[in-house]
């Protein structure tokens, strides 16, 4: 372990094996930086934050502070976990959940770059790339595989699917679903198809993609009739988890395209 002789690294705190701690660090009591970990100078870890191996947290972030949350009790014991190889650039929020005993979760291989924030309670998946200044408020939670534009931002409790991409500058009160594009305030453009073939998704799949797409946004039917129907139908994974995420109960409603008009359960 090298650390610097300014920084502050609580003897509470777990620091594993080849962690590089930069100038005027501070790592509180209560938290668990995994193996290789590197933390550049004027960074903050405060109590309650874990981070996996081969995590990088750059100048000035601040992962695990108290929620922005009127009335919060700073008393409450929670946290932020974070799994391997995520990347947080400089001056990157995390903030630790409102709940007693709950965390904010990251899973692997995040890249948040420069500003951006995770709210309380957020969830977040894997390999997902947050570019400078995007906004994620309390309670989002964030698929697998998703490239969220510069500056763009996301209202509490919305859900954003797998494998979604959104536009710079972008903001969102309703939700994603898996595979989309994003643009403009709460409107669906289409089917992100550069996406899916660059991670490889068979040619038949990402034309039922299309068909599911177009059958939900363009459609005559409504949702309810659509998710009756595929529920009874033999659909492929990557074509069943577009469907699954329309099915479950939302908090917000869904992004619509506005030439067309909404779909109502």
């Amino acid at each position: 372990m090298a650390v610097h002789p300014s920084a502050m690294v609580s003897p509470e705190a777990d620091i594993g094996e080849e962690v590089e701690i930069g100038p005027f660090v501070i790592i509180e009591p209560g938290t668990v930086i995994g193996d290789r970990c590197q933390v550049e100078a004027s960074a903050q870890i405060r109590s309650g934050t874990r981070l996996g191996p081969d995590c990088f947290v750059g100048s000035g972030a601040i992962l695990g502070a108290d929620p922005q949350f009127r009335g919060f009790d700073r008393r409450v014991r929670s946290g932020v976990r974070a799994g391997r190889a995520n990347v947080f650039r400089e001056y990157v929020t995390l903030h630790r959940s409102i709940h007693e005993g709950e965390e904010t979760r990251l899973g692997e291989d995040n890249f948040l770059m420069t500003g951006s924030h995770v709210g309380h309670d957020a969830i977040l998946g894997n390999h997902n790339t947050l570019a400078n200044n995007v906004l994620l408020a309390g309670h989002v939670e964030l698929g697998d595989h998703c490239f969220l534009g510069g500056g763009s931002v996301f209202h509490q409790h919305v859900r954003v699917g797998d494998y979604v991409i959104t536009q710079g500058n972008s903001g969102f009160s309703l939700d994603l679903p898996p595979y989309v594009i994003g643009s403009g305030i709460n409107v669906v453009v289409g089917v992100n198809a550069v996406g899916l073939k660059r991670a490889q998704f068979a040619t038949e799949d990402l034309a039922r993609i299309k068909s599911a797409f177009r059958e939900v946004f363009w459609g005559e039917s409504t949702l309810r009739e659509i998710l009756d129907a595929m529920n009874v139908a033999e659909l492929p994974p990557s074509v069943r988890r577009f469907y699954d995420f329309l099915g479950r109960e939302s908090k917000k409603g869904l992004c619509i395209r506005p030439s067309r008009g909404g779909k109502t359960p």
